[in-house]
């Protein structure tokens, strides 16, 4: 069924306010919302050093002491991949050519994924109903109780200390399964509707998982052999999954931020302030986090402004906190990534009980 939560649009200055904000910011600046040359030079150096990667460790094959190493700097390349040039395509703010978002999006399918279902789970369900369980899929993670509203069950009381194994494997089990689960079932939770899946997308969607299945598998196999090559996809899908996941959850879920039961369907505040209770910032100050990461550190402002392009986040983020101030809202933010680490293994010892 499509969603029926609503938020408040009787009282919206405060949005009204900080939409006024960051228009004149960019006004007066004379900049475009969307990335700059800052975000073409990355992409280039992203994609050019997953390619000298690949050809290394396929053809080159050194010393099994390099190839694990490397291997690692693989996965850690897929997904500063996806921080900074899938996610920002996809929400179209990579660049004011709707075109090449649209191309540059698809570096997703390139990783194993695909650009359509993560539209549908991402753009759309997590970022409108974000920690709103049955709504935001994106906190229904297996074996794990992250919402108080989702069932306890006698295995969450050991979720603190395998939580690093699920977020190491969730790379590998979303392109080699959780894909092919929502392709059959035809929806993206449990409890969502069913969605449209038009022939072009499933013409891509196959299209795609071959190609990764050939360059990342058989080709692999072919030339260092079929144990290299397995070891190989573990230890860069671990490392892989492992930032995807951590990023993710240090921004939603955490000792300050909320997660609301939903009575009658209907959410108090309006849907700005709903994305700050529901999301947090963490080690904005760190340039070198702040690059790896396509600025997903600065999550708060992404929530509120997700058509704007990263580059710009630190900028915003001053914005944001002033008019936070001014109208006396919360806005959550830890200085450090292992603050933010340490709030979020609280929240999943607290979920086991």
């Amino acid at each position: 069924m499509k969603s029926t939560v609503k938020f408040n649009n009787v009282n919206t200055l405060f949005s009204k306010t900080l939409k006024l904000k960051a228009n004149d910011y960019f006004k007066n600046t004379s900049q475009n919302k969307t990335g700059n040359r800052r975000i073409y030079i990355k992409a280039a150096v992203l994609l050019s050093s997953i390619v000298a990667l690949y050809i290394i460790l396929v053809f080159v094959q050194p010393h099994w002491a390099i190839s694990i190493p490397l291997c690692m700097l693989l996965g850690a390349n897929l997904a500063a991949i996806g921080f900074n040039i899938m996610h920002d395509a996809g929400h179209n703010s990579f660049s004011d050519n709707k075109r090449l978002n649209t191309i540059l999006s698809y570096t997703l399918n390139l990783l194993g994924g695909n650009i359509y279902f993560w539209k549908l789970k991402h753009n759309v369900a997590h970022h409108t109903y974000t920690n709103i369980d049955g709504e935001d899929h994106d906190i229904e993670v297996k074996f794990m109780r992250i919402h108080q509203d989702q069932q306890l069950k006698k295995h969450h009381r050991y979720q603190h200390i395998y939580f690093i194994f699920l977020y190491s494997i969730s790379y590998l089990a979303w392109i080699f399964y959780q894909d092919y689960e929502k392709y059959f079932r035809q929806k993206m939770g449990k409890t969502s509707e069913t969605f449209h899946f038009p022939l072009r997308e499933k013409i891509i969607f196959w299209t795609s998982k071959t190609l990764h299945f050939l360059v990342f598998i058989v080709i692999p196999m072919i030339s260092v052999g079929v144990l290299p090559t397995l070891i190989g996809i573990l230890v860069a899908g671990a490392v892989c999954g492992l930032s995807l996941a951590t990023v993710f959850q240090l921004a939603h879920v955490v000792t300050d931020t909320e997660f609301k039961t939903i009575d009658e369907s209907k959410v108090e505040e309006e849907w700005m302030i709903h994305q700050l209770q529901s999301t947090a910032n963490f080690a904005t100050r760190s340039k070198v986090l702040t690059w790896l990461l396509g600025g997903l550190n600065f999550q708060v402002e992404h929530h509120l402004f997700p058509k704007i392009s990263h580059v710009h986040y630190p900028a915003i983020n001053a914005i944001v906190q002033q008019t936070c101030k001014e109208y006396n809202i919360q806005y959550i933010e830890y200085p450090t990534f292992w603050q933010a680490f340490r709030s979020h293994i609280k929240v999943i010892q607290a979920m086991a009980r």
